[in-house]
């Protein structure tokens, strides 16, 4: 068994990873800038769901001495913190920037001066930009890129190269990267910089892509944690979760429990410089999960208000292929949404949900970021 430092370990997936990995026998050592967005309002207490097993380092991604110190000892790194959030990404570009690109530089040449066995980085969905498409011939068409003019007059599907119809499939990990954000943009980054450094340095390194994570724990008063929380803050204050666009995007939502499986795999495993979706494998589409947590929250009475909007870095269709992380990592999903929702409502009907989803909302149409 090793010792591993997990970065953002204080966060809603670093937990469960944590108590993943404790299970398993390691010794955990979290480090994480415990940020007041992510972890509550001063007087909150940061920690108060972390396993007490884990010993807990407060510290800045930046902050060399600090985390060079963190890093002393460990034998793998499972590297999660970053900034989250692509509407917020738009416009508070030097924080995202800084936190998410810097601040893996600064973990890179820690762990190149004080080796380790194996690092597993977390990565994201969003680098994909929009996801696989058939063409009406039946070939797979990668390019699909949505156009301001159509968006504008409300036309949301992507279109191919001649106009015609597209329909969407699941996206493998051959898909081209298409950056359509500053989010996008860093975590891109943040993978290539760890598998270049991986190779260069001899350190086996892993690549997880994570699709939309969902679970008891997220932070419910953050607009930027995810959209299955920002709906439960709506719904919990007794108001309509709100939709861009026309509701039909579809998206593949994961559980958090899996995802912290997929880490330890990915940890435990012999692969190296190699990327993986870690999805459920299952697309639905925003208006249905709106609609089927309202169902679970008691409050069919509360669908969901359709904007008609466009946001800026914004994808229409991306859900996840897990074929390669089923063959080489031996990950299977065993949490399925329908099935998790229950559990998850419980959760957040003893948690504060502040709702701040008409603050993120007016802080993308001040700055235009929303049409």
């Amino acid at each position: 068994m090793s010792t591993v430092l997990i970065t953002g370990g204080c966060g809603f997936i670093g937990r469960h990873v944590a108590a993943e990995l404790i299970r398993e026998g390691h010794a955990v050592r979290l480090y994480d800038a415990m940020i007041e967005q992510v972890h509550g309002e001063a007087g909150a207490d940061p920690v108060a769901d972390v396993p007490p097993e884990a010993a807990v380092i407060r510290g800045d991604m930046r902050d060399q001495p600090k985390l060079a110190e963190a890093l002393r000892g460990c034998d793998a790194v499972i590297h999660l913190a970053a900034e989250v959030g692509v509407g917020q990404s738009m416009y508070e570009i030097v924080r995202y920037v800084g936190a998410n690109d810097v601040g893996t530089a600064v973990l890179l040449e820690a762990i190149a001066a004080h080796p380790v066995q194996r690092l597993v980085v977390a990565s994201s969905m969003s680098i994909y930009g929009e996801g696989y498409y058939v063409l009406p011939s039946g070939e797979l068409f990668d390019g699909a890129r949505r156009r301001q003019v159509n968006l504008h007059e409300g036309l949301w599907e992507p279109r191919g190269p001649g106009g015609e119809a597209l329909a969407a499939v699941a996206t493998d990990e051959t898909k081209r990267p298409d950056l359509a954000s500053i989010y996008a943009l860093t975590k891109f980054q943040q993978e290539q910089a760890a598998l270049i450094f991986g190779a260069a340095y001899e350190v086996p390194t892993v690549a997880l892509r994570l699709f939309n994570v969902f679970g008891a724990g997220q932070a419910l008063s953050n607009p930027y944690t995810g959209v299955l929380a920002n709906f439960a803050a709506r719904l919990a204050n007794g108001e309509r979760p709100t939709i861009f666009e026309d509701g039909q995007q579809k998206r593949d939502f994961v559980h958090v429990h899996d995802v912290a499986r997929a880490f330890r795999l990915a940890l435990e495993s012999e692969v190296a410089g190699e990327v993986f979706n870690i999805g459920s494998g299952n697309a639905y589409s925003i208006e249905e999960i709106a609609s089927l947590l309202a169902e679970a929250m008691e409050r069919p009475d509360l669908q969901p208000e359709i904007l008609g909007r466009f946001r800026a870095g914004d994808i229409r269709n991306c859900f996840a292929d897990i074929g390669r992380a089923r063959e080489m990592l031996g990950f299977a999903p065993e949490f399925r949404l329908e099935e998790s929702l229950g559990p998850f409502v419980d959760w957040v009907r003893q948690s504060p949900a502040m709702d701040r989803g008409g603050q993120m909302r007016n802080e993308l149409e001040v700055r235009g970021l929303v049409s």
